[in-house]
């Protein structure tokens, strides 16, 4: 079961009021693509790579257009913690965890 954290749905708002001041049309169809690509999780978990800068088995993530969607798999449950641009380097970057 995929749950979308805080956080995360505030990086999918902000990304699509980004894209909105150029396009609706363009906000609208990047953030349904994001959402049906973590919809596959619920089939495929560990479809993503692990995250490089972070080298934790558990904390994955799917690339999509110019963006990363960060997720935590614990369990049967699939934590969706952040999505956040390509170029973000997460070494330095506190990306909230499921507890």
């Amino acid at each position: 079961m995929v749950i979308w954290s805080q956080q995360a749905v505030a990086d999918l708002r902000s990304i699509h009021d980004f894209i909105a001041r150029d396009s609706h049309y363009y906000a609208k169809k990047v953030v349904h693509d994001i959402r049906e690509l973590v919809d596959e999780l619920n089939g495929l978990p560990k479809m993503g790579r692990m995250v490089p800068e972070l080298n934790e088995e558990a904390v994955r993530e799917l690339l999509l257009y110019s963006y990363r969607i960060i997720y935590e798999i614990k369990g049967e449950e699939i934590f969706v913690l952040a999505v956040v641009h390509q170029r973000k380097n997460l070494k330095d970057e506190k990306i909230p965890r499921e507890s």
